[in-house]
């Protein structure tokens, strides 16, 4: 049997628990101060008067309000020069100061009114140079094209000349390296899920299903000291060879590849770690599957050194596979998706492990490292770990699976 997988019960799994939470440190105001700054060097250097910064993560990384997109316009302005205003509806002006961290007016439209007036109204007021033609309005890129359009229109019928710009330059120029209290959120995230993903393992038995190991899941998460679990996949069987899942749950049995992909958040911080393993005792084709993408994964953090371009760390992953005989490129089996992703209030943030990408690694930035291998009708292993890279080269947030026979490393810890 895998080591550390099955033989206990639920309850025994989730005794094995505790809260890691208790000495968690939010981003200090000052850190939001600092981001609104970078953000308005890059808007200035780019000839942009303000960024609209919509509801969403982007709106909490730089101003710390926490705030879901709707079908209402709720966000900030941040101008190159000057401090940050918001604007809501009416009826949610006291919540959104409520969640506010750093301070600023909030300018209310009410439900019969037009937020897009309000908004080119306000950057008039602000004194954002809206006289002159074609001022550079910046638009964070997870603002919704209703937005957008709303913004174009109104503008074009008030005779108001702006030019609307995508910010992603500007957004992504302050997101993609993370800072000391950054990663030290997601280092503790990262620490809770795989504790439970220990856990979950530790509770398999014959008869079990997907259905039921999320939901322990969901409860080892609280226990951790998290909400819950952001997101689950678990799979058993042939269906692990579906990166995200199949429609119908399934039932463990013996000789099952299991993989389980889970994560959490710890003040809005995401984490994100897949395990496979076997139930049972591996078969020589899983365990040849399985030690080709511990290469694999292997080989990308190996190549993923400062400046080197992202592309490179796909190509180094690709290239360990074909010489195990998978692939080459996207075919199966072998790796049908990019290597990895970045990381942080996102589950999927700039830059990408993938060949288009040409971004240079660069101290701070966080990535999963995944080059999942995909047999379609047999199984999928993926081993999902994340690493930051710092001065001296990357780095593992949590480390990665130890073997198959041993995916958690215990009988090397004993």
């Amino acid at each position: 049997m895998t080591i550390g997988v099955g033989g206990k019960s639920k309850a025994e799994a989730l005794a094995a628990l505790s809260n890691m939470t208790a000495d968690v440190s939010a981003i200090p105001k000052a850190e939001y101060a600092a981001r609104t700054e970078k953000a308005q060097a890059k808007m200035r250097a780019n000839g942009v008067a303000a960024m609209w910064v919509h509801a969403g993560t982007n709106m909490t990384y730089f101003t710390g309000t926490k705030w879901h997109p709707s079908e209402r316009m709720v966000g900030a302005i941040i101008p190159a020069t000057g401090a940050i205003e918001y604007l809501a509806p009416y009826f949610e002006q006291d919540t959104v100061r409520d969640f506010m961290v750093m301070p600023g007016p909030v300018n209310v439209w009410h439900e019969h009114e037009s937020p897009y007036q309000l908004f080119v109204e306000t950057l008039q007021r602000m004194g954002l140079g809206l006289a002159k033609s074609g001022t550079k309005i910046g638009i964070t890129e997870d603002t919704p094209f209703f937005v957008v359009d709303g913004i174009a229109k109104f503008a074009a019928s008030a005779g108001v000349s702006i030019e609307i710009v995508n910010a992603k330059p500007i957004t992504a120029h302050c997101r993609t390296q993370k800072s000391a209290s950054e990663i030290a959120l997601m280092q503790r995230a990262k620490n809770m899920t795989l504790e439970v993903h220990k856990a979950a393992a530790s509770m398999l038995h014959e008869g079990i299903t997907t259905i039921e190991v999320a939901a322990f899941i969901h409860e080892a998460h609280k226990k951790t000291g998290a909400s819950g679990s952001y997101f689950c996949i678990v799979l058993f069987g042939p269906a692990t060879a579906f990166p995200h899942g199949v429609k119908d749950p399934q039932t463990l049995k013996t000789g099952d590849m299991v993989l389980i992909d889970t994560g959490c958040q710890v003040e809005g911080y995401i984490s994100d770690i897949t395990r496979t393993y076997v139930f049972g005792e591996p078969t020589a084709r899983q365990r040849e599957v399985w030690n080709a993408e511990k290469a694999a994964q292997a080989a990308a953090l190996a190549a993923a050194q400062l400046g080197v371009p992202c592309r490179e760390v796909d190509i180094a992953a690709r290239r360990s596979l074909a010489a195990d005989g998978f692939g080459p490129q996207y075919e199966l089996p072998g790796l049908p998706h990019r290597t990895g992703h970045g990381i942080g209030l996102d589950i999927h943030e700039w830059p990408y492990l993938v060949g288009s990408d040409t971004t240079p690694l660069a101290e701070g930035m966080c990535f999963s490292n995944e080059p999942m291998i995909c047999v379609p009708g047999e199984f999928g292993i993926r081993l999902e770990d994340h690493f930051y890279m710092t001065a001296n080269g990357p780095r593992w947030f949590t480390e990665p699976s130890h073997s198959v026979d041993d995916p958690f490393g215990l009988r090397a810890a004993a």
